[in-house]
This record gives C-alpha cells, structure tokens and sequence, in this order.
C-alpha cells in the first residue's frame, strides 16, 4: 500500500491513540516521521519513542505522555498539505498560545520547532501544529 502523505498518517495515528488513551503506538518508520517524534520528544509532548530496525521493515514506538489522565497533546494538526504548502519566514514564527504549542518546520537545517526557528532566524516549510 503506498502512502501519499506519511506526516499526516502520523498526526492521525498519534490523535487517534490518545482519543483512546492508549500507553503507546506502533507504525512504520521513514526519517521524516522520525525527526518529528524527535522534535516532540524534545519539547515534552511524548515520554519516549524508541526505533525497531531488527525486521525487514523499520518499526518506530512512540510512548505518550499524560498527566493526571489528560493527554498532554491536546491538538495536533497538519498545516502544510501536499496540495497546499504553507511557507513561513524565521521572524514569522510566533509561538503559538503563548508558548503552550509549537510548529514543527521542515527547514534547510532539519525538521525543528518553531522557537529553534526564532533562534536561529531560519524559516521553512510549517509540517504541522502541537497544542
């Protein structure tokens, strides 16, 4: 079966495991999905993720994280579509809900969040936004 949006296939299975309050999940790896889990990892929205490369295809497991029974990602949406792509400059980057979300970039330097961005003053392409 091919996949014509593995990002968005991502967002879904991480929005779907957490509507069922599931410990953890398991899906296919490619490096795209990978520094995603990454950047989320990094900004406290997931507890661990972990990459299975024994079997013929690469596993990836991401465990999610919750308090006091809530998820800790409240929303996760796809911005930048493959029909539509949403491109923003490094001075563009506002944090969204005042610091309470991020935007995961595709950017010249890797995927990273949006305040990385700010740091650096580099834009790119908006993949997605984490509440």
């Amino acid at each position: 079966m091919s996949m014509s949006d593995p990002v968005a296939d991502l967002l879904t299975r991480i929005r779907n495991a957490n509507m069922r309050n599931k410990e953890s999940l398991v899906l296919l790896s490619s490096k795209i999905k990978l520094n995603i889990v990454k950047v989320l990892k990094e900004e406290g929205f997931i507890s661990n993720w972990e990459l299975d490369e024994k079997g013929k295809f690469p596993q990836l497991t991401i465990w999610l994280k919750y308090v006091d029974n809530f998820p800790v990602i409240r929303e996760i949406t796809r911005a930048s579509k493959p029909g539509l792509r949403l491109y923003k400059k490094g001075k563009d980057c506002k944090p969204i809900l005042n610091g309470q979300g991020i935007s995961i970039l595709s950017t010249s330097k890797g995927i990273m969040s949006d305040r990385k961005c700010r740091e650096e003053n580099i834009g790119g392409e908006v993949l997605c936004t984490v509440l």
